[in-house]
């Protein structure tokens, strides 16, 4: 092994010197017109990596943001539908216990309306019943009368037992 070492330095010592030489060149070549511009585009390739990184990073800040206002919007909503709901509920009950108190008060004012017009008619038929008693009873005392005073002795004996209890009082 030594023997093929020693023989690729000794032989070979041009070729390595040329090789070094033509390596060196390539590393000036390369650091003055390629370096440059690789550079350059690894770096633009960097910037544009971390712009659109920054930009997702920034859509995604926005989406939760979004997401935020939308639950924030969802919450309010829900909370002005059940205010809503719940002042719907108190007029509805309101306007049930208004109706219902009316309808007992138009009730109650019909119930004594109509109990003052039967007495009224009640008052009216006593009265009409009375009038007929009456109208009757005198009917049937003149007949009875008009009876009695056919016979002139019994008018003479009538009234002399009137003027008795005339008398006595």
């Amino acid at each position: 092994m030594e023997q093929l070492f020693e023989g690729l330095l000794n032989d070979h010592l041009g070729f390595v010197v040329w090789a070094a030489v033509a390596f060196i060149l390539l590393l000036i070549l390369l650091g003055k017109f390629a370096w440059k511009p690789i550079m350059q585009a690894i770096t633009d390739r960097e910037r544009s990596i971390e712009d659109a990184l920054l930009k997702a990073e920034a859509a995604k800040e926005e989406m939760a943001r979004l997401t935020d206002e939308n639950e924030a919007l969802l919450k309010k909503a829900r909370a002005e539908r059940d205010l809503i709901l719940h002042e719907a509920r108190k007029v509805k009950e309101q306007m049930i216990h208004d109706a219902r108190d009316l309808a007992q008060k138009e009730g109650a004012r019909m119930l004594e309306i109509a109990k003052i017009e039967i007495n009224n008619q009640k008052a009216i038929a006593l009265a009409d019943v009375k009038n007929q008693v009456a109208a009757l009873s005198l009917e049937i005392a003149e007949k009875v009368l008009r009876k009695q005073f056919e016979d002139q002795a019994k008018q003479d004996a009538l009234v002399a037992d009137l003027l008795k209890e005339v008398k006595l009082k």
